[in-house]
């Protein structure tokens, strides 16, 4: 699985919530989750997806995806 940075913002943003916000919900550093957002980040441990998910009040389903293989 990786996160979907955009998934991510459009959840945060559509929450009204800052970066701020959500680093201070989830314990994470808000220059890292601005780079997970981004797409900077390449492999995010799944313990942080979770976090974030939890932060969110969503499934960790939301913000992530899976590789498709072609």
């Amino acid at each position: 699985m990786r996160p979907h940075g955009i998934a991510i913002r459009d959840i945060r943003k559509g929450q009204n919530l800052g970066l701020r916000t959500l680093a201070e919900r989830t314990g994470l550093d808000r220059g890292h989750l601005s780079r997970i957002e981004q797409g900077k980040v390449r492999n995010p441990a799944s313990d942080t997806l979770q976090r974030i998910a939890d932060g969110l009040k969503v499934p960790v389903d939301a913000i992530t995806r899976t590789e498709e293989k072609t």
